[in-house]
């Protein structure tokens, strides 16, 4: 009986490729700064029983009609805004990412990321490497206090909670907006709700953690951040695609806002010569919310775990499309 199909779509651990060889035939994109061009993606998509994919794989529709033998996508991100979830359970295609092994890891960027914004570090390292610093004086790359300000997190998921419990120990004042409230993260962690244009208001962090979605998309316009305080920041560390960046540069621009740190872009590598990147008052960062060494593993294992228990028949930890399971009960 020949063993079952797994493509992978891009390089990764040797101990990862390991566990699946055990059991399955595996084949990899191997390379760890390219993702598969799109025509070789629908070729190996027609005979794979599984899909490890990133997201930077677009699992559409035209794929997965390909797919006759697909059981499974098993996708190495917490979002899951590349893959079509509605064409893959007609299907009977069981749809997988990998939540909770990265939430810590990523709430320390978004938190890393709104401290370096705040407090100019990347600007000030640059000019030290620059040979800029020629004195000390007492406005010499003055940035703002996070001590005791007031941050506004909206999309209280998990990663949510995990950066207001890192802003508690901050003494910052906590409000959140989100689809439905946490009760449990009001009494923890002393986090307020409110509506989304008070969170703009009253905050003096902006912190973008919302899944992509029709009515996310561009939330963060012009009217958002023409709310915002003169002294706002704003920090995205959930999908470039939520923000209109041309609304962020003209806001950055006309001093509208006090600065930007963010990690995704609406288009992924962002070009160099893109206008955000001109701005001393933006920190930009390559997609990194989850890239420690230790958590890309555990969500490499994790793919692998439910690609190995879905083609041996079993139920998978980290199921994204609920009605699988009663398809296949």
């Amino acid at each position: 009986m020949a063993k079952k199909y797994v493509y992978i779509t891009r390089k990764l651990a040797p101990e990862t490729i390991e566990k699946l060889r055990e059991q399955f035939e595996v084949k990899m994109w191997d390379s760890e700064d390219q993702p598969v061009p799109r025509e070789i993606l629908l070729e190996e998509a027609k005979s794979a029983d599984a899909l490890l994919t990133m997201l930077t794989d677009r699992v559409d529709t035209e794929l997965l009609s390909k797919a006759e033998n697909l059981s499974v996508v098993a996708n190495m991100a917490v979002g899951f805004d590349n893959v079509d979830i509605d064409a893959a359970s007609e299907r009977g295609i069981a749809v997988c990412n990998t939540p909770d092994v990265l939430t810590d890891t990523t709430a320390d960027l978004t938190f890393g990321l709104l401290i370096a914004t705040a407090r100019r570090l990347v600007e000030s390292s640059e000019a030290v490497k620059n040979g800029e610093w020629k004195s000390w004086s007492p406005f010499f790359f003055a940035g703002h206090d996070i001590h005791h300000k007031t941050i506004g997190i909206a999309g209280m998921g998990k990663i949510g909670e995990a950066v207001a419990k890192r802003a508690a120990g901050f003494d910052m004042e906590i409000l959140y907006h989100n689809r439905s409230r946490k009760p449990e993260a009001e009494s923890r962690i002393g986090a307020v709700y409110c509506d989304f244009e008070e969170l703009l208001e009253r905050s003096d962090f902006v912190v973008s953690l919302i899944p992509l979605s029709n009515e996310t998309h561009r939330l963060f316009n012009a009217e958002a951040f023409k709310r915002m305080k003169e002294s706002g920041i704003f920090i995205n560390a959930s999908r470039g695609a939520v923000v209109d960046e041309q609304a962020l540069y003209n806001a950055l621009v006309n001093k509208d806002i006090a600065g930007a740190g963010l990690d995704v872009f609406e288009k992924e590598p962002i070009s160099a010569n893109h206008p955000l990147l001109t701005l001393k008052n933006v920190v930009a960062l390559p997609h990194i919310g989850s890239s420690s060494a230790e958590t890309r593993l555990a969500m490499m294992n994790l793919c692998a775990k439910n690609i190995t228990l879905i083609l041996n028949g079993q139920k998978p930890q980290t199921l994204i499309n609920k009605t699988w399971i009663s398809q296949h009960s």
